[in-house]
């Protein structure tokens, strides 16, 4: 089996106090390229202020909504202030913003929950940040982290990497799901119909080519440089053809429209920043202390490990692991995840979390902190210049997050795959991640599988005891609406 890719260089002289602070020269980086890799995250990630708000739009058990224009203000600062706390203290090229699994979890199932308010949905988010604040302090959240085997962390990274390719291609509208003769539908398939037509689509494919291309002939700045002409060819294909977004303001669908932001340059407005603090720990009187624990163990238990899986899969394709596969500051990167749980609770935007388009920056050589330093004062200045969001449309950033895919399911060569029983959760772990379209679904059944699976080989002393707490806490995750229904909730 290969060694783990590092980039620390111990013996480089710092060239000044910031290169010493941040180790750039140490872990094999320049100024430069941590700060074009700082950019290619915002870039990647930058779609959240959009999307964030119109997952949250609907209306809660009470029938009120959040507003669109607060919940955008509130995700593009709650993302700078916890992106920023990742850059300078715990060092590592990590973005962090609102999580979409979480989102969507609050608004499809918790939020639709009868006399359950939007301050008290954002008030169980808060509390399952503060469980998790109070696991990284006692030290449990990171011996688990420690206890997963190496095979898992291996699946883990690949899973990203499938996953972040889907992510991309299901972006640019490349992927789409296709209905059947029956009128059902088949998971997923080429294009519109079978067939790949409108010009987002050709944006999509001429980025993706010139994006390979670069990185392929090594050229510096290669990703970036692919976002950068993708928008700029989306922008002036809208300008001549007028394309429009796939489904406007009235809810007229375009099928071969721009996936989520037609490049465009709306007015500016000041930001809403109302919904701070505007959070109600009332859930537990209003739906009862066993429904409302049951609704934070759900939160809880998927923010927990989809860090643990994103930081492991980010880390190692930066290079900022040990000989064994630690990560450096694993401790501050944990903790600061869990205070943007927290925080984004608290600020009505949802838990804010490490985000896979990370990998995004990494793939362009950001190595330090001080990328996540240029990507969260790009987030403080997206909430007063929000227009300049709308330039850049999802189609130009899906080649730059295919091309980090594939640099992420390459360390599929790390796992043994004589050992058998530890290949198998390995390969569950990667192939549940893009085909549920969550991280810690995978995690979660891999994580079973190993434990399974090494007692039935005789070898159930190789399973971790904190193995065994996580994987009968996953039964219970995937058996939650079974124990709902049995205690009648």
């Amino acid at each position: 089996m290969s060694t783990l890719r590092t980039v620390n260089h111990q013996d480089v002289e710092p060239k000044n106090k910031l290169d010493k602070f941040f180790k750039i020269s140490q872990r094999g980086s320049t100024l430069g390229t941590e700060i074009r890799g700082g950019l290619a995250t915002f870039l990647a990630m930058s779609y959240i202020i959009v999307l964030n708000p119109l997952v949250l739009s609907g209306a809660d058990g009470s029938g009120q909504t959040l507003g669109i224009s607060a919940v955008a203000a509130a995700t593009a600062l709650i993302a700078a202030v916890i992106t920023l706390l990742m850059g300078l203290w715990a060092n590592h090229p990590f973005g962090l913003a609102a999580g979409l699994g979480v989102n969507a979890l609050l608004a499809i199932t918790i939020a639709t929950t009868p006399d359950l308010t939007w301050p008290e949905v954002m008030g169980l988010v808060v509390v399952a940040g503060l469980v998790m604040v109070l696991l990284v302090l006692t030290g449990f959240r990171t011996a688990v982290f420690r206890a997963v085997p190496d095979a898992i962390k291996t699946g883990i990274v690949v899973g990203i990497g499938f996953f972040i390719t889907l992510i991309g291609l299901v972006n640019a509208g490349f992927v789409r799901r296709l209905p059947d003769e029956a009128g059902t539908t088949v998971p997923l398939g080429l294009g519109i119909g079978g067939e790949l037509s409108g010009w987002p689509i050709l944006v999509f494919v001429i980025g993706l080519a010139l994006t390979a291309i670069l990185v392929v002939r090594q050229v510096r700045g290669a990703i970036l440089i692919g976002i950068v002409v993708s928008t700029i060819l989306a922008n002036i294909l809208e300008g001549v053809f007028h394309i429009g977004p796939s489904v406007d303001d009235a809810g007229n669908v375009n099928p071969e429209g721009w996936s989520l932001v037609a490049p465009a340059m709306p007015g500016w407005n000041a930001p809403d920043l109302s919904l701070l603090g505007n959070v109600s720990l009332g859930a537990f009187s209003s739906i009862g202390s066993i429904a409302a624990a049951l609704l934070v163990f759900a939160i809880l238990l998927s923010v927990f490990f989809d860090a643990m899986g994103t930081s492991v899969g980010l880390a190692r394709e930066a290079g900022n692991v040990d000989d064994v596969g630690n990560i450096p500051n694993l401790d501050r990167v944990l903790l600061v995840d869990a205070i943007g749980v927290t925080a984004g609770g608290a600020g009505s935007a949802s838990s804010t979390q490490i985000f896979v388009e990370s990998g995004t920056g990494i793939g362009e050589g950001a190595r330090t902190g001080f990328a996540s330093l240029i990507t969260g004062v790009l987030f403080l200045a997206a909430m007063f210049l929000t227009p300049l969001i709308y330039l850049v449309p999802f189609e130009a950033v899906a080649p730059a997050l295919v091309i980090v895919g594939f640099m992420m399911v390459s360390q599929v060569r790390q796992i043994d795959w004589n050992d058998v029983g530890a290949a198998i959760p390995a390969f569950i772990t990667f192939a549940l991640m893009p085909f549920t379209y969550s991280i810690v679904n995978g995690i979660g059944a891999g994580i079973i599988a190993y434990a399974v699976i090494r007692t039935g080989q005789g070898r159930g002393r190789e399973v971790h005891p904190l193995l065994w707490v996580v994987a009968i806490a996953f039964v219970f995750y995937f058996g939650m609406g079974v124990f709902q229904n049995m205690l009648g909730l």
